[in-house]
């Protein structure tokens, strides 16, 4: 019973430039002390993060993108903005390489039947799921996740790679790299009306959003997920499943209006276990995407990992 976290020091490095930025280091020392007092810690197994290679960016991002991202990264204490929410340091670029790396390496490692790892999660940032094809936004530089999933086909020969998206912003970044790709399956909750504004209006036959009003609380998000997500996900039967695990749907994250418990987490988790040991040959990759109110970061992402713990 154990499953794999990946990370790296340099992550804690990346800084948005900007006094009591919500997305910030203190984020994994939450969680981190939480593993640790919760127990959890003790059933993972820690890798360090690799470094995504430009070939594994170009799958996901344009290549004008992708130097544009290299040219501006600074190399001194100066920090520079990339859209009004997203900031670099000297640091930021290395950062947003390992992130994207942790998440490549993840799928590898729950695809090598030699080992026993079918379970990772990313404890990572900057986040990604916002990062489109060939712009930042919310907080993120590369989208890991997506990333992850064309690695996954591109590498792994897989066929039908599942993204499920639980964080309270929409995963806009997502969509727009993987929108029209049939063999990946996106879903996406969020918060509607509510930043970014968008994906309540998508039609795509491969992505699957559930717009739900401020004020959303677990009866009403799991009704949602069960009638919409299980179902579609049973139908496509993935090869491989990945998470954008974003925790600021959390009661006590005031970054958004969803109201929802570690319970829901749990919940979520198991579900998309059971689906993994169906089709999936028990593979999932998680990645942190959203979560800011510490506490409860924290505490959700102890009752994700040790799930997908109990699960391997």
């Amino acid at each position: 019973m154990t499953a794999a976290i990946i990370s790296h020091a340099t992550c804690a490095l990346h800084d948005n430039g900007h006094s009591y930025h919500p997305e910030c280091a203190e984020r994994l020392d939450a969680i981190n002390n939480q593993l640790i007092t919760s127990g959890v810690d003790w059933i993972t197994h820690h890798y360090d993060a690799q470094t995504a290679t430009k070939d594994q960016l170009l799958r996901a991002h344009k290549a004008h993108y992708i130097e544009q991202i290299f040219a501006s990264a600074p190399s001194d204490a100066m920090s520079i903005d990339l859209d009004g929410d997203t900031s670099m340091n000297q640091h930021s670029l290395a950062a947003a390489l390992l992130a994207a790396g942790a998440a490549t390496q993840a799928v590898d490692l729950v695809m090598d039947n030699t080992n026993q790892q079918q379970h990772a999660f990313c404890m990572v940032r900057p986040p990604g799921h916002h990062a489109g094809r060939a712009h930042s936004a919310g907080f993120c530089i590369f989208n890991n996740i997506a990333i992850a999933a064309q690695h996954a086909l591109a590498a792994h020969g897989l066929e039908r790679v599942a993204i499920i998206d639980f964080d309270v912003h929409h995963g806009d970044g997502t969509e727009d790299i993987v929108q029209g790709d049939e063999r990946i399956l996106f879903c996406s909750s969020f918060q509607h009306p509510f930043y970014p504004y968008r994906g309540a209006d998508t039609q795509a036959a491969n992505i699957l959003n559930i717009p739900l009003p401020a004020g959303t609380a677990s009866t009403a998000w799991r009704e949602a997920v069960q009638q919409q997500w299980l179902p579609a996900l049973a139908r496509f039967q993935p090869e491989l499943i990945l998470i954008s695990a974003g925790f600021d749907s959390h009661l006590e994250d005031d970054m958004g209006g969803f109201k929802l418990v570690e319970a829901d987490y749990v919940w979520i988790t198991e579900e998309l276990c059971q689906l993994a040991k169906r089709y999936s040959n028990g593979r999932i990759v998680s990645c942190l995407e959203g979560g800011y109110d510490f506490s409860s970061l924290g505490r959700s992402v102890a009752a994700h990992v040790k799930m997908l713990a109990e699960f391997s």
